[in-house]
């Protein structure tokens, strides 16, 4: 019986000791094994990186420097040629693409799809364009240039199919005044001084609404331009510059910092157009001062002209594009050219 005993406690013994070396040698691996990778991060716009996978990948031909430039498209189902249809042209922020404000996750395509849009976003030029206005902090273009196909918007180029490319992190840091930013992606190389870069911005912003406006069957009392930071300043730009084209417009963020001291000429040319301004500023934007903003609406209120002001508090600077993007659209379902 004791031998039996002494067997039975000797086998617990080991049994007791094999577990405890096992669970020793887990623990071991446990904290000699890399960290997990963190899960990718949304860009500082705070939205998904990708585009939309509705939205579809073009390059038309940029004859002024003979390279290739990309836009993206989406067309809503609604949409037939034996009808008018709304179009929406927005413009991306710095160091964006023409992907940035297709993003799957701002909710854009969707609106567009409901509210039976064609909409499209222009690379313009590359990431750091600035669709012609001026830039914070540097000379160049600006208002007063004369960008090319001043009063009409320029004559079309052919268009061919493009793979997709992927989009930056939208709501990048608005840092530098023009030309060829760091971390760009896709777009023209051709050109880099800054004042150029901005009209060829400006020049293929125009000629890819110009091949939208050919190719399909659009609603010329329903064309409508938005766009994000260095895009809200080219909102203000081309709205300016092109007064009679856009039912209405809708600055978003706009980095217009550059433009402050000729305000009141652009927006008189906006308001002598008849033409109604949404404006969406992030209560809490790290990026664009939120007094700049305020004086451009200030002015809006002094020249008595048709817009409103939506101030949303804790968003700041890249999340304000997925915050307004309803906003924007319900704005635009209620205005169109007399």
């Amino acid at each position: 019986m004791r031998s039996t005993s002494f067997m039975k406690a000797g086998f617990i013994a080991v049994l007791t000791l094999g577990v405890a070396i096992a669970s020793s040698q887990i623990q071991l691996a446990q904290q000699q094994a890399p960290a997990a990778a963190p899960a990718a991060q949304a860009g500082r716009g705070g939205g998904q990186r990708g585009p939309d996978p509705r939205v579809q990948q073009r390059t038309h031909l940029f004859a002024d420097t003979n390279e290739q430039m990309p836009y993206a498209l989406y067309v809503s189902s609604k949409v037939t040629k034996d009808k008018k249809n709304p179009l929406i042209v927005a413009l991306h922020g710095l160091s964006g693409t023409q992907n940035t404000m297709v993003g799957a996750s701002y909710g854009a395509i969707d609106l567009a799809e409901q509210g039976g849009y064609i909409y499209v976003s222009p690379m313009g030029y590359n990431c750091s364009g600035w669709f012609g206005a001026g830039a914070p902090g540097g000379g160049g273009a600006g208002r007063g240039a004369a960008g090319p196909g001043a009063g009409a918007p320029p004559a079309a180029a052919p268009q061919t199919a493009a793979p997709q490319a992927a989009a930056p992190q939208a709501g990048a840091p608005q840092r530098g005044a023009g030309g060829r930013g760091g971390g760009c992606v896709g777009g023209g190389t051709a050109v880099t001084d800054a004042a150029k870069v901005r009209e060829m911005s400006e020049k293929d912003t125009m000629q890819v609404l110009d091949l939208i406006r050919k190719e399909f069957n659009v609603d010329e009392r329903r064309i409508y331009l938005f766009g994000h930071s260095m895009g809200g300043a080219g909102t203000y730009h081309l709205a300016s510059k092109y007064p009679n084209l856009w039912a209405a417009v809708g600055p978003v963020a706009p980095a217009a910092m550059g433009m402050t001291n000729d305000r009141v000429k652009i927006l008189q040319s906006i308001k002598d157009a008849g033409v109604p301004v949404l404006v969406s500023m992030g209560e809490a934007d790290e990026v664009v001062p939120i007094a700049s903003v305020r004086t451009w609406v200030d002015t809006m209120k002094e020249l008595q002209m048709n817009y409103e002001y939506k101030e949303y508090p804790g968003i700041s600077h890249g999340p304000i594009i997925g915050a307004s993007m309803a906003d924007v659209f319900k704005f635009f379902d209620k205005h169109s050219k007399r």
